[in-house]
């Protein structure tokens, strides 16, 4: 629980209109990302790009690679070892229990 905690400072970020939305503390990151990449794998039943992750997370480049190396780091999200389908990236199986507890925390605090 202390992890999560740890992960509630806010980010300001823009949507695809140049809009300011409202702040996200970086568990709200975290959790959009991992919620773009398991919504993909299902749709695509396949790897996700990290550029599409990206977009539908509504980020900017570099906040995007500071969550998402994070999120490689710990084992979170991995890459496809499939040549076919280019550098994708899948949920492991830590990064579904993660986004379970960030739903549960967000259910709590809204």
């Amino acid at each position: 629980m202390l992890f999560l905690l740890k992960l509630l400072y806010r980010v300001k970020v823009k949507n695809e209109n140049g809009n300011e939305m409202n702040p996200r503390s970086r568990w709200e990151i975290i959790l959009d990302i991992l919620r773009v990449i398991s919504e993909e794998e299902r749709e695509d039943e396949g790897a996700v790009k990290k550029t599409r992750v990206m977009q539908k997370a509504y980020l900017d480049w570099r906040n995007f690679q500071r969550h998402f190396n994070f999120l490689l780091k710990q084992g979170f999200v991995r890459g496809s070892n499939e040549p076919e389908e280019g550098k994708g990236y899948y949920l492991t199986e830590k990064g579904r229990d993660l986004m379970k507890q960030l739903r549960e925390v967000e259910d709590i605090l809204r």
